[in-house]
């Protein structure tokens, strides 16, 4: 099989109800097949080697395919903010309820959000962006004046595949979901970036200066793992 005649990423469908669609990724790298399946997107992806032929991997996706169905089913589902829904916010739900005035104010367990439905989630989102630059950059403060540095630059984005950055040059970059996780979980990504001004990579080093500055981190890591996802379940459209 001539590997220059091959597409390096292709879309096939699994057949079945719904249809299945999924990437074959070709890798000069990858030695089998290996499935993976983002958590967040929903995406069904195949990687394998370059001279893996086009039938086997259909074969190998018909054998998996109740493994990705069963996978697939227990993703979480996306939520829309909307007036009469709930939105998550600092490790707790709210009820969203439409309200008079210019600011979104918390009461009790809800959110009251000024204007009609066409712009909650919109007004919802400038409110939790406000609130994560002022929780964040608080953070990030305390934990590099712990270890006497400085940062740069500190820059919110709505990231997927990191909740957060530190450039070579000290600038920090964080996802502004982190306002919806506990307070403790933000903190410890804001730690875990602040070590990066002293280690740039992930060394035994590194895992000792975030344990200085934020002692037993398992907790808030494992709590990203498991439920970060959900984070991302909201949509602002």
């Amino acid at each position: 099989m001539n590997s220059a005649s091959i597409s390096m990423e292709q879309l096939v469908l699994l057949p079945g109800n719904p249809q299945i669609s999924v990437v074959l990724r070709r890798s000069k790298r990858s030695r089998r097949m290996s499935l993976r399946i983002s958590r967040i997107k929903g995406l069904v992806t195949l990687s394998l080697p370059i001279s893996c032929p086009i039938a086997q991997a259909k074969c190998f996706l018909m054998e998996k395919e109740s493994w990705i169905r069963k996978n697939l089913v227990a993703l979480p589902k996306n939520t829309p903010v909307c007036a009469g829904g709930q939105l998550l916010y600092q490790g707790k739900k709210f009820n969203i309820r439409m309200g008079d005035g210019k600011k979104v104010m918390q009461v009790g367990s809800d959110l009251i959000v000024p204007g009609p439905q066409s712009v909650i989630a919109s007004r919802a989102k400038v409110f939790l962006k406000f609130q994560a630059r002022q929780a964040l950059s608080a953070a990030t403060d305390h934990y590099a004046e712990g270890l006497g540095r400085s940062y740069g630059k500190l820059t919110l984005r709505d990231t997927i595949s990191r909740w957060g950055s530190c450039s070579t040059r000290g600038n920090i970059s964080y996802s502004w979901r982190l306002i919806m996780a506990p307070p403790d979980v933000l903190n410890y990504v804001c730690a875990h970036e602040v070590a990066h001004l002293v280690e740039m990579n992930h060394s035994a080093n590194f895992w000792s200066v975030v344990e200085q500055i934020f002692p037993n981190y398992d907790h808030q890591r494992t709590w990203l793992k498991e439920h970060g996802e959900v984070l991302h379940s909201y949509q602002f459209k």
